[in-house]
């Protein structure tokens, strides 16, 4: 039961890490609200490692994503035909609405995240971020691993192992 009290404790604490990152990356790419593809970027940022090691896991260098990830917002904008520079920075957080805000791709994975600890045991970890967003089939996040020539399923494999050698690791 005490075991279960400090996963409890250190999700929450894993789970507030992620959504400020993910607001920070939005906001530094010119964005309000952040999407899947931040929370992603987020993941890689937390300290347990897991993420980047699910990337590693497939042979991905989990460093090429940011870009990966700029270069879909610039392809975007060229389908449409604007060849203008992405936006910079918005404000920062202290212009930050009360409610937790996030754009529908974000919404989505964060919803996909409640309802997967519900059956999982252990404390959050990165790769259980990167496990739903490889699971995502649309959005900038899905294309941004396609652009990086990865196998999502290969990925979600890989980040479901991260996270359970992770887990284990802090039992």
């Amino acid at each position: 039961m005490f075991q279960q009290i400090r996963d409890r404790f250190e999700s929450m604490r894993t789970l507030r890490q992620l959504c400020t990152g993910a607001e920070n990356h939005a906001r530094t790419q010119g964005q309000s609200a952040p999407g899947a593809e931040h929370f992603l970027l987020a993941a890689l940022d937390l300290p347990d490692g897991s993420a980047r090691r699910a990337f590693e896991r497939v042979g991905a260098d989990p460093a090429a994503v940011p870009g990966a990830i700029e270069q879909q917002y610039r392809d975007a904008l060229q389908g449409l035909g604007l060849d203008a520079p992405l936006p910079g920075a918005t404000a920062t957080s202290a212009d930050r609405p009360s409610l937790y805000q996030a754009q529908p791709s974000g919404q989505e994975l964060m919803q996909a995240l409640a309802r997967s600890r519900k059956s999982q045991s252990g404390p959050l970890r990165g790769a259980h971020v990167v496990a739903l967003v490889a699971d995502m089939p649309l959005g900038v996040a899905a294309r941004t691993l396609r652009a990086l020539q990865l196998d999502a399923m290969q990925l979600g494999v890989a980040a479901r192992a991260e996270a359970q050698v992770a887990g284990s690791k802090a039992s």
